[in-house]
């Protein structure tokens, strides 16, 4: 599905996507949809459960479109002074659209209002869309972690980017 419309436009074009805290058990719900259509390794429900009761350092964003359909999410720590993405999932029929681009926006701000200084994630090496987005937003490979991933094995780029607060570096 390419997720457009009848005239050809992108849900995007057509409705903002709204960001907020994830803040019920119905959006769980939705996140685990897209976990399930974005990772072979998906996070369970127990695991976001766990990460809701973990205030002041696990976070998670929903986007939605003005119908409140959660489109995607992206779900961070706040330790001391570093931001870590540990997911980052928009559903097939909403990429492209501008979906992670907005979340990402979203996040960085929210990190930096809180103190982070610098922002890190991983991500699979050969996840191009991906690379190029974080890109955009000037993060850059700081390592490599051979072996990272499972379903199927493979290397994790460890991406940073510092000076959060800076203006400059948003798309």
């Amino acid at each position: 599905m390419d997720a457009r419309d009848t005239e050809g436009k992108t849900p995007s074009a057509m409705k903002p996507w709204v960001i907020e805290p994830l803040s019920s058990p119905e959006e769980i719900n939705a996140v685990l949809v897209v976990e399930e259509a974005s990772f072979s390794n998906p996070w369970s429900r127990e695991m976001y459960l766990a990460e809701l009761e973990n205030k002041g350092i696990s976070f998670c964003f929903v986007a939605k479109d003005d119908n409140g359909r959660v489109a995607g999410f992206c779900s961070f720590w706040l330790v001391l002074d570093e931001l870590h993405i540990n997911n980052l999932a928009v559903l097939p029929e909403f990429r492209r659209a501008g979906v992670a681009a907005s979340l990402l926006g979203r996040v960085i701000k929210e990190g930096a209002a809180l103190g982070a200084q610098r922002a890190t994630l991983e991500v699979r090496r050969s996840n191009d869309a991906a690379r190029l987005l974080y890109e955009r937003f000037g993060f850059s490979i700081a390592s490599v972690r051979r072996a990272y991933y499972t379903k199927p094995v493979e290397d994790a780029l460890i991406l940073c980017r510092e000076n959060l607060g800076h203006a400059d570096q948003q798309p």
